[in-house]
């Protein structure tokens, strides 16, 4: 299926491709008009730790989001962060989501590191 830019739905999602560029039609990993756009900045400049435990059944995650990172930046700041607490995550969305309640040991380090931290949320 080819969609052109003039179309008004262009997939989101393909089942041959997977995750599409909305703006250019293409697989995302082939995407050529995010690399020529300017990225959005990193926001207000404070990095924030907070706890979810919104659809995983009860187990809670900590999550930080604002760090001013590109993608392997944040991957390779989670490794750390992750082998650090002893637990699992990952990073989805251009946030870190790490396994437990390790807000505490998560605003000390990244405070250790440089950046303004605040807790938000419960």
């Amino acid at each position: 299926m080819v969609l052109r830019k003039s179309q008004p739905h262009a997939p989101v999602y393909s089942t041959e491709r997977g995750r599409m560029c909305p703006a250019c039609v293409r697989p995302v990993k082939e995407c050529v008009c995010s690399r020529q756009q300017p990225r959005p900045g990193p926001g207000d400049g404070v990095v924030r730790v907070s706890r979810e435990t919104k659809g995983r059944k009860g187990a809670g995650v900590t999550i930080i989001t604002g760090i001013p990172l590109d993608q392997a930046g944040l991957l390779d700041l989670a490794r750390e962060l992750k082998r650090r607490c002893g637990s699992g995550g990952t990073v989805k969305e251009g946030r870190l989501e790490i396994q437990g309640d390790q807000r505490e040991l998560m605003v000390a380090e990244l405070t250790k590191r440089g950046w303004k931290v605040k807790r938000s949320g419960g």
